[in-house]
């Protein structure tokens, strides 16, 4: 049984970027990506893929290409969410874009669940980054890489926090 998301876990997930040397298991792989395809997509269209990077030449030339993701070269583990918007609604295709994004937050709270450290690199829409990903994990021309994720067992930790901020609450109207 997978372990249970709590509250808790979503004030203690923060973006690691320093890790060990130690593994993250097929099977926690596995669950971090059922974690993903759990999230709730437009109409249930679910227009995702997942490429998951271990190869450490790969990782290489992904932090080499990214000027926020150097982490990714120690992180022993990269998991790129990419949508392919022919698979959303003909007429509301940028709907990935939400979809995607809520399988990436479902992706780093079951890794803060799972006792992992993760990180979230934007990938899209900025159009050299976008083109470098493909290129670098063969993507085909109508899927769209939305980030890079590193992800393994953190070498540094961070205190769980809130960033509530009352000031931008709204209550019925602006």
């Amino acid at each position: 049984m997978p372990p249970k998301l709590t509250v808790e876990n979503l004030f203690a997930r923060r973006s690691i970027r320093q890790y060990t040397d130690e593994p993250v298991s097929d099977e926690q792989v596995t669950l971090l990506l059922e974690a993903a395809m759990a999230a709730p997509s437009a109409g249930n269209r679910r227009p995702w893929h997942f490429v998951v990077v271990r190869d450490p030449a790969l990782r290489e030339q992904i932090a080499a290409s990214h000027p926020h993701a150097k982490m990714v070269r120690q992180a022993p583990v990269c998991i790129v969410p990419c949508g392919q918007p022919s698979l959303s609604f003909a007429d509301r295709s940028e709907f990935w874009i939400q979809d995607l994004s809520a399988a990436t937050e479902s992706l780093l709270l079951a890794a803060t669940a799972l006792g992992l450290g993760s990180v979230w690199c934007g990938v899209y829409p900025v159009p050299e980054r976008v083109r470098e990903a493909r290129q670098m994990l063969g993507l085909p021309e109508d899927v769209i890489p939305l980030c890079y994720v590193a992800i393994g067992h953190g070498a540094e930790e961070k205190e769980p926090r809130t960033q509530y901020d009352e000031e931008r609450v709204h209550r019925d109207r602006w």
